[in-house]
């Protein structure tokens, strides 16, 4: 009661003041000549400021007494109930602190799990658009542009020279499917990709949406930049690489479930540092995918590939697969998916009365992710294939009567690490047995190693190495019979890129690279200019970037 008598009292007092004041600076400006002196000009900024400071000085005073008083009160009650207090818990507090115990593990446990999210996002892979559009789970910084026409990307370019003062050559082991690219790649390629929404482009829920989308793809061999040359070993290519229509939200039970049908990448499994699709089905079909299983998601698909070198009385060699996946299992460790695919190629007599027999296969894998590790993901698969299948592909391979027996098997494991924003790396690991079905030719082995670390010294410098080893074992087509032997590469890269993660782009590097081989290997790496060494080195400039 006295608290607010007080304050009833000070209030008048604060709006005494403040009216008094208000009706002084009024009088003051009339009564100024005109045009006004500076002289007049600052007094009237000086009662502007003692009026401010006084109308502070009592708002913090009542503030003040009002907390005093406030504090006196809690006083008193709590004398009365101390005793009653120090006898028992309450049971609102207690459950308060169990409640902020609680809160506090789960903080903590949420910032370790995004911590991935952080550096790299949601997607176990690097945020390409291609796999951005197909990712069990979407990057959170890299949504779709929300718009009826998409554009986007991805390139590389640049300009290097060898060792001996030609062109730049890249570094590949024979019997390798892959090579360790940083500063080991001898083209300009592009993939241009058109998206038009024609139907709900903001993909509101409830609603059905239709979308084509066509992709280009180009490559040259950073020759002269205006023409082919007909006589050279590689001109320039023009690809059309993707042409399909998607569509989504068509039934109410099945609102992510997405049907597509025509030309496309399908559901590709890529370890970027050496570019290497160790599962690629993509090819000519049809399908539907994401449909919700509850326990997991389910992708079907019949996807056809064809070799028009190849004719019989049948028409044009061709290979069918019918590829089914289960994916986005969720499990204590991670994500755990299964594939399965079955491939069929129907022969027959060509022209010249050689006989292709028809062939079947399947293949079969599995692969589990962990999305927030480090900083990153880690990914590893395991896969078999018999027969038609067994190239993990829909492409067809050379027809052979010893087809129906090659087989394929497949060990891959890549993870990527970023504890924090001034250090990245990414290993690879692959182990891959190939027999082509011929008892006289031995089975093929290949063992790949390799890391890319990066050292970020700021927001756009870093520093990239790379250093990979291969080694093969095995018949090789190539030289005519069985080798065995190794190649290593070493690349170091200053790069200024568009942020401190391993994924940052675009990015502009510069690159020196070494490699060295085995003797076995002479002849068969470098081409022209190291065919007679075990060792060679190239150096340039390069710009990757994708949207």
């Amino acid at each position: 009661m006295l608290a607010n008598r007080f304050r009833s009292r000070i209030r008048k007092y604060l709006c005494l003041i403040t009216g008094v004041i208000t009706a002084v600076l009024p009088a003051a400006a009339q009564t100024a000549p005109s045009p006004p002196t500076d002289d007049v000009k600052q007094q009237l900024q000086d009662l502007k400021q003692q009026y401010e400071q006084v109308t502070r000085d009592f708002q913090q005073r009542i503030s003040a007494l009002e907390e005093k008083i406030n504090q006196q009160s809690a006083a008193t009650q709590s004398a009365a109930t101390s005793q009653k207090e120090a006898a028992t818990v309450s049971t609102k507090d207690l459950g308060a602190q169990t409640a902020n115990t609680t809160h506090n593990a789960k903080t903590l446990l949420e910032e370790s799990a995004q911590l991935g999210q952080k550096y790299q996002g949601k997607l176990p892979s690097e945020p390409t658009y291609d796999l951005l559009n197909e990712a069990e789970k979407q990057i959170e910084t890299l949504h779709e542009q929300v718009s009826s026409f998409e554009f986007h990307g991805y390139l590389r370019s640049g300009a290097g020279t060898n060792g001996r003062g030609g062109q730049m050559v890249a570094f590949q082991a024979p019997g390798a499917d892959a090579k360790y690219r940083l500063g080991n790649e001898a083209e300009t390629y592009g993939e241009w990709i058109f998206v038009n929404n024609w139907l709900n482009a903001e993909h509101v829920p409830g609603q059905a949406w239709f979308k084509t989308e066509v992709m280009l793809e180009t490559n040259t061999t950073n020759s002269d930049t205006y023409a082919n040359f007909p006589n050279s070993a590689g001109n320039d290519q023009f690809r059309l690489r993707e042409a399909f229509v998607r569509v989504g939200d068509l039934f109410e039970s099945q609102p992510n479930a997405k049907f597509w049908a025509g030309e496309r990448y399908y559901r590709r499994q890529h370890i970027d540092i050496n570019d290497y699709y160790n599962l690629d089905t993509s090819g000519y079909g049809a399908g539907v995918e994401d449909w919700n299983l509850r326990f997991a998601k389910l992708a079907v698909a019949y996807l056809h590939g064809a070799r028009p070198d190849f004719t019989t009385e049948n028409g044009t060699y061709a290979k069918r697969n019918v590829d089914v996946r289960l994916y986005d299992i969720k499990t204590p460790a991670g994500q755990f998916g299964a594939w399965f695919d079955f491939a069929t190629e129907k022969g027959g007599a060509t022209p010249t009365g050689v006989v292709i027999p028809t062939t079947n296969g399947f293949a079969v894998g599995a692969r589990f992710q962990t999305l927030e590790w480090h900083g990153g993901y880690e990914t590893a698969s395991i896969q078999y294939a018999r027969g038609a299948a067994s190239n993990f592909s829909s492409s067809v391979d050379d027809p052979s009567r010893f087809q129906r027996t090659s087989e394929r098997f497949q060990i891959v494991n890549h993870f990527l690490i970023q504890p924090n924003d001034k250090f990245a790396i990414l290993p690879v690991v692959i182990y891959q047995r190939t027999e082509d079905g011929n008892a006289q030719h031995s089975p093929q082995h290949w063992v790949s190693l390799g890391a890319r670390p990066e050292v970020f010294f700021s927001k756009y410098f870093s520093l990239a190495f790379e250093g990979g080893f291969d080694y093969t074992d095995g018949f090789n087509s190539a030289a005519g019979g069985p080798v065995s032997g190794w190649l290593r590469k070493y690349t170091i890269a200053p790069q200024l890129g568009a942020g401190r993660k391993f994924f940052s782009r675009p990015v502009l590097r510069t690159f020196l690279t070494y490699a060295d081989w085995s003797d076995e290997f002479r002849g068969l790496v470098g081409g022209v200019p190291y065919k007679n060494r075990t060792n060679g080195l190239s150096y340039g400039v390069q710009a990757e970037t994708w949207w």
